[in-house]
């Protein structure tokens, strides 16, 4: 049984199948779920992860990790560059959060795919011509990658 001493939250009765384990680890292991149900929730809305449309068996079983690999791979990669001061947390009127969602993740992790020059742009790189102006440009950018 789990009590609240500030009555915050219900009381609760957690099982255990394991008759050896300590009570700690039983409380550890539930509050761990909710980080997982929360990881497999975000790689559901944000990379489509049970939704793949495969007719064999092996497509399947391969398409789950890559999803997985690619969660953690945009995780690592944002976590190196906002600890690196590139990227803020979005902010907005009616949401004010702290710490970044894997929505901000995501956004950073396609900014910096978008600003490789080599990789994505399709003019000639001798011509520098912008015909708006380079904030509405960023601002641009910026929106696309969220709305992506």
């Amino acid at each position: 049984m789990i009590r609240d001493p500030q009555e915050e939250f219900e009381t609760q009765a957690l099982l255990c199948t394991n008759p050896d384990a300590d009570p700690e680890r039983i409380i550890s292991w539930f509050v761990r779920r909710w980080q997982m149900e929360a990881t497999f929730q975000e790689v559901r809305q944000r990379l489509g992860f049970e939704t793949q449309r495969h007719w064999s068996e092996r497509a399947i079983q391969r398409t789950a990790p890559a999803l997985l690999a690619l969660f953690s791979l945009v995780t690592l990669f944002a976590h190196q560059r906002m600890s690196e001061g590139a990227g803020a947390v979005r902010r907005t009127a009616w949401y004010d959060k702290r710490y970044p969602t894997f929505s901000d993740a995501l956004a950073l992790v396609r900014k910096e795919l978008w600003s490789q020059e080599a990789a994505f742009y399709g003019s000639p790189a001798e011509t520098e011509t912008v015909k708006v102006p380079r904030g509405f440009v960023e601002r641009l950018t910026d929106a696309v990658c969220y709305a992506a």
